[in-house]
C-alpha cells in the first residue's frame, strides 16, 4: 500500500486523531445506521475485551457481540480467515505468517501497546547475566509469537543464532510448568505469567523487549464483512468503547487490577505490579505507513532467519476501510 492511499484522517498521529475523533466518527456512523441486526463475533484474550468493557460500563452496545476467548494472535488469524470470526488483534509476528498464508484477513486498526512486559526469563539462582550466557542451554519460546521474533533478535545481539542454543517450542501453559519444574534454562515469554514466576518461583528478567519490539499490535477484520456499511458502523464503535475503556483503566490502575486479578486467576497485588510495570497503555488509532514498514522490517526477520518462505509482502493486508 502506497503512503498516499490512507485517507488524510488516517495518517494523523493519535494525538492528532485521538480518543476524541475515533469517538465522534463511531457516533457519526451509528446514528446513520441501525445496528440493531448487525453482530460482532470478536475474539478477546483472558483479561481484555471481555473483561474491560463490562468493568468499565461501555458493553451497552446498539449491536450483539458474541466473544470467544483465545490463547494465541495465529489462533485469531486463523479463525478469521475460516469466516469463524469478525474481529480480533494479534501482533505483528501473526500477521507476516498470515500473509505468508494468503489468509483472508485485513488490518483495519493499530493498538500501541507497552513491550517491558515481553522478556526473557531465568530461574532463580541462573548464573546468566546476559542473553549471550544462555549459549548452549535450554530456552524455551512460544512459535510465531513476539516471544519468537524478540528471541531472535536478543541472540543476533550476541552475534547469536538458534542453532547457539537448545531451543524448546512451548505454549504458553507448557512454558510455565517448564519454568516451574526447572526444565529451562531461559523462557522467552510475555503477559501475567512474568509476574507470576517472579513471585512464585525467584524467576528474574534477563532482558526485556524495550527497543527490539515496535508496540504495535493490530486489530484485524473479516473482509468478507468490511463492505457491509452497517458492519463498519459496529466495529467503528466497538473500537471507540474498547480505546475509552483502556483509557480509564490505565488512568486508575488499581481498579484496573482489581478487574483483572479474578480474570486472569492472579493474586490482585500482582496484577498491580503487572499493570505498574507497564511502560505505557493501551490506545488504539488508525494504522499509519510506519506501521506497514515496521510489520514488514518483521516479515524480513523470519525470511532471513528461513522461517517465512521468501519474501513477504504485508502491505495488501492493511485496509482503510473504516475510513468511510
Amino acid at each position: 500500500m502506497k503512503k498516499d492511499e490512507f485517507p488524510a484522517a488516517w495518517s494523523l498521529s493519535r494525538r492528532d486523531f485521538g480518543l476524541a475523533g475515533l469517538a465522534m466518527l463511531s457516533a457519526s456512523r451509528a446514528q446513520a445506521h441501525d445496528l440493531s441486526h448487525v453482530t460482532l463475533r470478536v475474539a478477546t484474550f483472558r483479561g481484555q475485551d471481555q473483561t474491560v468493557l463490562p468493568g468499565t460500563g461501555l458493553d451497552k452496545f446498539p449491536y450483539k457481540v458474541v466473544w470467544s476467548e483465545f490463547a494465541a494472535g495465529n489462533l485469531i488469524t486463523q479463525a478469521i480467515n475460516a469466516d469463524a470470526l469478525d474481529l480480533g488483534s494479534w501482533s505483528e509476528i501473526p500477521l507476516v505468517f498470515a500473509a505468508a498464508a494468503h489468509s483472508n484477513i485485513r488490518v483495519i486498526a493499530t493498538i500501541e501497546g507497552p513491550v517491558a512486559n515481553q522478556v526473557v526469563l531465568v530461574p532463580k539462582g541462573s548464573p546468566a547475566k546476559t542473553i549471550a550466557d544462555l549459549r548452549g542451554k535450554r530456552v524455551g519460546y512460544i512459535r510465531a509469537t513476539t516471544a519468537h521474533y524478540f528471541l531472535i533478535k536478543m541472540l543476533a545481539q550476541h552475534n547469536m543464532t538458534f542453532a547457539d542454543i537448545q531451543p524448546v517450542a512451548l505454549g504458553m501453559s507448557a512454558g510455565l510448568t517448564a519454568m516451574q519444574s526447572g526444565a529451562l534454562d531461559g523462557w522467552a515469554t510475555y503477559g501475567y505469567a512474568v509476574p507470576v514466576l517472579e513471585a512464585d518461583t525467584g524467576a528474574r528478567v534477563l532482558q526485556n523487549a524495550i527497543g527490539i519490539l515496535s508496540g504495535n499490535y493490530f486489530i484485524g477484520a473479516n473482509p468478507t464483512k468490511l463492505t457491509d456499511p452497517a458492519f463498519r458502523a459496529a466495529a467503528s464503535d466497538y473500537l471507540s468503547r474498547l480505546d475509552r475503556a483502556y483509557a480509564i483503566l490505565y488512568a486508575d490502575k488499581p481498579r484496573f487490577a482489581k478487574l483483572l486479578a479474578p480474570a486472569v486467576q492472579i493474586p490482585e497485588a500482582i496484577a498491580l505490579a503487572y499493570v505498574q510495570g507497564q511502560e505505557r497503555g493501551l490506545s488504539i488509532r488508525p494504522s499509519i505507513p510506519s506501521d506497514i514498514k515496521s510489520a514488514q522490517d518483521v516479515a524480513q526477520t523470519f525470511t532471513r532467519a528461513s522461517l517465512l518462505p521468501g519474501h513477504v509482502d504485508v502491505a495488501p493486508y492493511f485496509s482503510d476501510a473504516l475510513k468511510s
